[in-house]
């Protein structure tokens, strides 16, 4: 399977597929540019967050970066909870701390229980949050598959999405796949991140989802806090 054409198709072609050093680059914001870039780039997320979702988490919060992004995010709230930080507290300097190649939170290199790359473990996590609150109905799912077809991935790469978009928004299902701390603050943020939770069953997810993850005390605040700054960054 081609791991990153499958994330390019659905993040965007702006997805930060490429170099981590790259991505995280702005120094005014504190934000790198590029996590969802797919909302203005044609990925598969715009399609399934819906148009009203992905225009309010469409300002710096849907241009992270991609998955190590993602990755970034989590390390630095994982870094300020063990420094006994405050949620939420300005971080110092701008840009967001690089995890070394190697850490627990080398995304890009990491693999699941079964040997397999993580960055799907994630995007499974994106999509389930995604789904949580029951808003894809029949005809949003065909739109999903068509957008699906458009993406000119190959046989597998398209399998596997449609067994991700049929599995149901399990947060039960989706902790069982992360067995470190990092991974399980990696799938906790993106699917923070995936979902403006704004509704009773995407809250519900988010904290059943928590619950099933067994994240250490303390450690949500600061992943919920690094998830509403990414919101709160708009263009």
């Amino acid at each position: 399977m081609d791991v990153n054409k499958l994330l390019e198709g659905f993040l965007g072609s702006q997805g930060g597929l490429g170099d981590v050093a790259k991505q995280i680059k702005s120094q005014q914001s504190g934000l790198p540019s590029g996590l969802v870039g797919g909302a203005a780039a044609g990925g598969l997320i715009a399609v399934l967050l819906g148009s009203k979702k992905a225009r309010k988490l469409g300002g710096k919060a849907i241009k992270y970066g991609g998955m190590a992004a993602v990755a970034g995010l989590a390390y630095k709230a994982y870094k300020d909870w063990q420094a006994n930080k405050t949620p939420g507290a300005p971080s110092g300097p701008a840009s967001l701390p690089k995890p070394e190649t190697g850490s627990p939170f080398d995304i890009e290199h990491d693999t699941d229980a079964k040997g397999q790359d993580f960055r799907l473990v994630v995007m499974q996590a994106m999509i389930a949050a995604a789904q949580a609150d029951n808003h894809i109905d029949r005809d949003e799912h065909a739109r999903i598959r068509q957008q699906v077809e458009n993406l000119g991935l190959g046989a597998e790469e398209k399998a596997a999405l449609y067994e991700y978009f049929a599995q149901p928004a399990d947060p039960a299902a989706i902790a069982e796949l992360a067995t470190t701390d990092a991974q399980r603050a990696e799938v906790y943020l993106a699917s923070a991140l995936s979902i403006d939770p704004d509704t009773p069953e995407e809250q519900s997810y988010m904290a059943n989802l928590a619950r099933f993850l067994n994240l250490p005390q303390g450690l949500r605040d600061h992943l919920d806090a690094e998830a509403d700054a990414a919101r709160a960054q708009v263009v």
